[in-house]
C-alpha cells in the first residue's frame, strides 16, 4: 500500500469528485432509490446501497455506497449512473479514464521492481481491462467500537486506487499483526495491491489486510476504483519468478472462479489467497 502525489489530476479535480460524491448521499432515499442494487427482490452487485445479505449471521458493514462498472466502457450500465448531481457522471467518466492511465504507469514500474518486462502486467490487462467503481458513505455510528466502516479483507483486485475522505482519516492495515492507521494527504491517492498482483507476482507484492473505521461525531467518504482482469483470463505467478528459491505459491486459475470463491470467503472473514496457494 502507497500514495501517489504527482499523478496529473489537478486537486480542484479531485474535490469536485469527492463533492459530487457527498452530494450524492444526500439526497433523500427516494432519490438514491432510483438507482438501487436490488432490483425484482433481487441482489444486484451494481447500483446504490449496502450489504446484501448472502449468509446467516453475516455481518453488515456501516456503510452505504454506489458500485458501478466503469471500465470497459462499452459495457457500462448507465441506468444506474445517477444524473443528480448533474455532474456526476461526466467527472466519473474523466476520472475513469485518468485512473486507466495512470494505473498503466504504476504498473509498468512496478513491473520493472520484479525485473520482468514492463508490459507484463498491463499486456495481460489488456485495454479493456475491468474497473468498478465504488463511492463509499459511512455515516456517523453511536457505538463506533462494535461496527466496521468496511470490514477485515483483502481486494480481489489487481490493484485499487482510493481517493480518501479530505479530512477524516478511517482507512486501517493490518501491519506485524497491528493496526495501522493510513495517514492520508488531501490530494494523494492511495495504491492498494490486491489479490491478483499477490499471484501474479508469486506471492513477491502482498495483498495487505485492511478495514475502515467509524466515528460517533464524524462521517466520511471515499471512492475506490478496483482495476482487474477481465473475468475470463486466467492468473498464475510469472514463470520468470518462479525457482528453486522461490517455488510456485500459487496455482493458475480462472479470475471468475476467484472470484466466486473470494465472495464466499469474505463472507466468512476468510482470505481467498488461502484457498489459491499450491
Amino acid at each position: 500500500m502507497f500514495q501517489v502525489i504527482d499523478h496529473g489530476m489537478p486537486p480542484s479535480f479531485l474535490d469536485e469528485l469527492r463533492d459530487v460524491a457527498r452530494a450524492f448521499f444526500k439526497l433523500s432515499m427516494e432519490e438514491k432509490q432510483k438507482h438501487s442494487n436490488i432490483k425484482d427482490g433481487q441482489f444486484g452487485q451494481e447500483g446504490y446501497g449496502n450489504d446484501g445479505i448472502r449468509a446467516e449471521g453475516q455481518i453488515l458493514d456501516w456503510t452505504d455506497r454506489l458500485y458501478l462498472l466503469v471500465q470497459p466502457e462499452d459495457a457500462r450500465k448507465l441506468e444506474l449512473w445517477p444524473t443528480n448531481p448533474n455532474s456526476l457522471r461526466d467527472v466519473l467518466h474523466d476520472y475513469t479514464m485518468n485512473t486507466k492511465k495512470l494505473v498503466e504507469n504504476v504498473l509498468k514500474i512496478t513491473t520493472k521492481s520484479l525485473e520482468l518486462n514492463e508490459d507484463f502486467f498491463v499486456s495481460h490487462l489488456g485495454d479493456k481491462f475491468t474497473i468498478f467503481a465504488r463511492f463509499n458513505y459511512y455515516p456517523c455510528c453511536s457505538k463506533p467500537d462494535l461496527v466496521f466502516g468496511l470490514k477485515p479483507h483483502t481486494d480481489c483486485s489487481l490493484i485499487t486506487v482510493i481517493l480518501p475522505d479530505k479530512d477524516v482519516e478511517g482507512l486501517q492495515v493490518m501491519k506485524d499483526g497491528e493496526w495501522i492507521t493510513v495517514t492520508t494527504f488531501p490530494h494523494a491517492l492511495i495504491f492498494n495491491i490486491g489479490d491478483e498482483m499477490e499471484i501474479m507476482s508469486n506471492g513477491i507484492f502482498k495483498s495487505p489486510v485492511h478495514r475502515v473505521v467509524t466515528f460517533s461525531d464524524k462521517d466520511r467518504i471515499s471512492i475506490a476504483m478496483f482495476c482487474a482482469n477481465l473475468p475470463e483470463k486466467v492468473i498464475g505467478p510469472a514463470d520468470e519468478l518462479v525457482n528453486d528459491m522461490r517455488p510456485r505459491m500459487y496455482k493458475n486459475l480462472k479470475v471468475k472462479d476467484y472470484l466466486e470463491v473470494f465472495i464466499q470467503r469474505f463472507l466468512q472473514r476468510k482470505r481467498a489467497l488461502d484457498w489459491a496457494q499450491v
